[in-house]
């Protein structure tokens, strides 16, 4: 474990030392920032013909959406760029199982991208200042715990494709490509088969968040869904990294 979090802080560190860090921060925090704003300005028009409360989960959503994209730019150096610059090799002649650099990676990448969610409390703390009697901060509470597992397995399984490559771009595409097909092509035939269509909705990244826990509801499944991908994501980069030693 103290290895983990030594690798995990080294790449945390890492990623404030590099401009990537700040564009995918920059890319993430400013269209939330304006769609908060959005949000608000929609809510004081239609307040004044009796409209509901504005609600900020949708910042949530649109914070994993952007993760789809930002993720595969955050992970694609991750271990690509060390098998290829030959740092790799090093690092596998070191005390430190292959599993415990993998899981460092992705730790690392998961705590920058905390870190940029917890900027994020600032909005549903506004809006519970400005409505009366307040926000439910159980739907707060979900949509979080939904954001931090998707965040998860989209960085797992980033991590573990890097691992595959030696490339950093080909590792970008990769992943990019993936999770394109997870999150907008897997569940399009569903509505036109009848028995597989529910095993193709279950298969989708955004199924889970949107229909489940970004509305307040946790489900085992989607529990079971999330982390399933996580342990897939660190067990595909863990089995490369043994194949790159043994060869």
């Amino acid at each position: 474990m103290r290895n983990i979090w030594t690798i995990a802080k080294r790449e945390y560190d890492n990623y404030f030392n590099s401009p990537l860090a700040y564009v995918v921060a920059f890319a993430i925090l400013l269209p939330l920032g304006i769609y908060f704003a959005l949000i608000l300005w929609v809510s004081a028009e239609q307040a004044l013909f009796g409209g509901g409360a504005p609600e900020s989960t949708p910042i949530n959503w649109l914070f994993v959406f952007l993760m789809i994209f930002l993720s595969p730019a955050l992970t694609m150096r991750a271990l690509s760029d060390e098998a290829r610059m030959g740092t790799l090799e090093l690092m596998l002649t070191a005390p430190v199982r292959d599993f415990e650099l993998v899981a460092g990676k992705w730790l690392g990448a998961l705590l920058f991208v905390l870190s940029l969610a917890v900027v994020t409390l600032v909005f549903p703390i506004i809006l519970d200042n400005l409505i009366t009697p307040g926000i439910d901060w159980k739907v707060v509470l979900s949509s979080y715990i939904g954001l931090v597992l998707v965040v998860s397995a989209l960085l797992a399984v980033g991590v573990g494709i890097s691992a595959i490559f030696t490339n950093q771009f080909a590792a970008f595409f990769s992943t990019l490509g993936l999770f394109f097909f997870l999150w907008f092509m897997i569940s399009l035939p569903a509505s036109y088969l009848q028995e597989s269509g529910e095993v193709l909705n279950y298969l989708s990244l955004s199924n889970h968040f949107s229909t489940s826990m970004n509305i307040g509801t946790i489900n085992l499944g989607d529990l079971t869904y999330y982390l399933s991908l996580t342990v897939l994501g660190l067990f595909v980069g863990t089995t490369a990294i043994e194949i790159r030693r043994w060869r």
